[in-house]
C-alpha cells in the first residue's frame, strides 16, 4: 500500500494538533504554515476527520480545531483509513470474491499477511506516540564536549 499525500498530510496534521492537545483550540491556518500544507486541501482533509469523529470544529473568536478524544486514544490506523479506506495492499485481502482465483491463489496468502502486518503497525502508533517522537525530533541535541 502506498499511502496518498492526502492520508500523509492528514497523519502530519494530526500530530501537529496532538503536540496542542489540552491547550487552546488550533487555528488551521496555523497548521498549514508549520506543516507547509495548502489550507484548501487541509480543509478537505479536516472535514473528513471530523466526520470521521477524530476532530472537532469550534466556531468563534477562540475557536479551530481539536482532538475529539485524547491523542492516546487515537490510533494511526484510524486516520490512516478515514483518508486512503481499508489497509490492503490489494483488493482481494479485503474481499476475496473480488478475484476468483482468491481460494487458491499463494500470492493472496502474503498479501493477506502484508495487510495484517500493515494494520499490526498503524493500530499499535497512537497520535501520543507519535507527538513525543515529534517532540524529541525538535529538540535540539545536547552538545558534544571533548576533554
Amino acid at each position: 500500500m502506498k499511502l496518498s499525500t492526502k492520508g500523509r498530510y492528514a497523519v502530519r496534521a494530526m500530530v501537529d494538533v496532538a503536540m496542542h492537545y489540552g491547550e487552546a483550540p488550533v487555528i488551521l491556518r496555523g497548521v498549514a504554515e508549520r506543516q507547509q500544507i495548502s489550507m484548501h486541501y487541509l480543509e478537505n482533509i479536516f472535514v473528513r476527520l471530523g466526520a470521521a469523529g477524530l476532530v472537532r470544529s469550534i466556531r468563534g473568536a477562540q475557536g479551530g480545531f481539536t482532538l475529539a478524544k485524547p491523542p492516546s486514544q487515537i490510533k494511526l490506523s484510524e486516520i490512516v483509513q478515514t483518508l486512503e479506506g481499508p489497509i490492503a495492499p490489494v483488493q482481494c485481502v479485503d474481499d476475496a470474491t473480488a478475484c476468483e482465483r482468491a481460494s487458491f491463489c499463494a500470492t493472496r496468502d502474503i498479501w493477506v499477511e502484508m495487510g495484517t502486518a500493515m494494520s499490526k503497525v498503524l493500530e499499535s502508533v497512537s497520535l501520543q506516540d507519535l507527538a513525543e517522537r515529534q517532540r524529541k525530533k525538535e529538540q535540539p541535541e545536547a552538545p558534544i564536549y571533548y576533554i
